[in-house]
């Protein structure tokens, strides 16, 4: 992800946070926020206040976007895990569906587990 972008205009000074996610597994996407930042070059400490509150308010905004884009990725990913693994995508065979224990796996994680055949 990347940060701060400015960008100049006449007579304005804009500035956007930009964030880029890119992955291997799905197609990459970029969120922007604008910011307003003070006319002057020397800001007074009430317009240094408003562009760091305008900064916080649109980093939370970038970062809520970013979860929602992941959230609903990662339950596309579940989805088409799902499929293959009840048979649909696998020419029509119905394989046993594996139920998983997260709590299990967590607590378990990086150990070899060795389970009861009885």
């Amino acid at each position: 992800m990347s940060s701060q972008q400015p960008s100049s205009h006449p007579g304005s000074n804009p500035t956007t946070l930009k964030a880029t996610y890119t992955s291997a597994q799905n197609p990459p996407f970029t969120l922007t926020q604008h910011l307003s930042l003070p006319e002057t070059t020397l800001p007074t400490q009430q317009q240094k206040s408003a562009c760091l509150h305008s900064l916080r308010k649109s980093a939370s905004a970038i970062q809520e976007q970013i979860n929602k884009e992941l959230t609903q990725r990662m339950e596309e990913d579940k989805a088409r895990e799902s499929n293959v693994v009840d048979g649909s995508k696998s020419g029509g065979a119905k394989k046993k569906s594996v139920v998983i224990d997260d709590e299990a796996e967590e607590e378990n994680y990086g150990e070899e587990v060795v389970e009861d055949s009885d």
